[in-house]
């Protein structure tokens, strides 16, 4: 008898920091660096800052295009946010880059009480968010919005796809204050072209409209949602899907105003811990306001991830378009 256990193949790099594209689907090439650079050519106080990530948040477009007012900082993310902090008193519009969990929980302190206690015009724009890494706990930042909400005066943008981020990084610049993006790095899908969609900051705008089910969704989960949607629809489920890229301060305004409209069942879906994230902050605006639909919730669980393939984890940890669509029809 052959006793020799046969073993699974092991995960490639490349399987484990996979583009968050389905296949075939459209894509734009580090959207935020070439926004920025082109930025930058009217903005001559804007400056581009990083922890030995230039190349993997797309700052290395703008390093290229503008030399002299690129600043790299070394792996050392406490320096980096103090440094845009000084930037920004001296008058500058620093945008910041590392990774999400550096940029948070490595650097917390000095985002608290540098930058925001300050409010300074710091710019912190931070790729792998939530479950986009296949690297584990050590690189996906499932809890940076709890972090991020809990500092009074910071602005917080989820944007979902290429064109939320190049639309948005203007509208971040001209804010005043302290701001932190989730980025998508890249090649990243391009979906909301489809739907006469234009970011504006602080606002949520509906995709599409529906009767049964309303998903209000931020970051890649809002295209995730409209795939739901559209997987629905063979079922006769009919889904309205919200977005929601800003995070803080939340269009409360909006968001009530979908909710009353009708009885449907209310989802949100966040790339986050459902611990202090959106869907948290949805359920405390419903319950404050009295508005009491019935209400569900796709996130991460409160727990330290795997490591592994992207989409082997978005199935087991039910944010997959596929497993989103099973729980929402054992929701309704």
């Amino acid at each position: 008898m052959n006793t020799t256990t046969d073993k699974k193949p092991r995960l490639t790099t490349s399987a484990m920091i996979a583009s968050i594209a389905g296949e075939g689907q459209r894509v734009k090439a580090a959207p935020f660096g070439k926004a920025l650079v082109e930025l930058a050519r009217e903005r001559p106080d804007i400056v581009g800052m990083t922890a030995d990530l230039a190349k993997y948040t797309d700052l290395h477009l703008f390093a290229q295009a503008y030399p002299e007012r690129f600043f790299q900082m070394g792996m050392a993310e406490q320096l980096l946010m103090g440094a845009a902090g000084g930037m920004a008193k001296e008058g500058f519009i620093p945008f910041a880059t590392t990774y999400a969990v550096f940029g948070t929980r490595r650097a917390y302190d000095f985002v608290h009480q540098v930058i925001a206690e300050e409010k300074l015009n710091v710019k912190m724009c931070c790729a792998l968010p939530g479950l986009t890494t296949g690297y584990g706990p050590s690189h996906q930042a499932t809890e940076d919005l709890a972090m991020m909400r809990g500092i009074p005066g910071m602005t917080i943008i989820d944007p979902c796809d290429a064109l939320d981020i190049e639309q948005a990084a203007p509208q971040i610049a001209a804010h005043p204050g302290p701001v932190y993006m989730r980025l998508l790095r890249g090649s990243v899908p391009l979906v909301l072209d489809e739907y006469d969609y234009k970011f504006e900051l602080g606002k949520a705008k509906l995709l599409r409209d529906g009767k049964d089910v309303l998903i209000i969704a931020s970051g890649f989960m809002t295209m995730r949602s409209l795939e739901v949607a559209k997987q629905l629809r063979a079922d006769n489920v009919d889904v309205a899907v919200l977005h929601v890229p800003t995070i803080k301060p939340l269009d409360e305004a909006t968001i009530l105003s979908e909710v009353k409209r009708s009885d449907r069942v209310v989802v949100a879906a966040e790339n986050h811990s459902v611990i202090g994230g959106l869907g948290e902050a949805l359920a405390s605006l419903l319950l404050r306001s009295g508005v009491t639909p019935t209400f569900r919730h796709v996130a991460l669980p409160d727990a330290f991830l795997d490591a592994g393939a992207l989409p082997t984890l978005h199935d087991r940890y039910g944010i997959s378009a596929t497993t989103m669509a099973e729980r929402i029809r054992a929701w309704i």
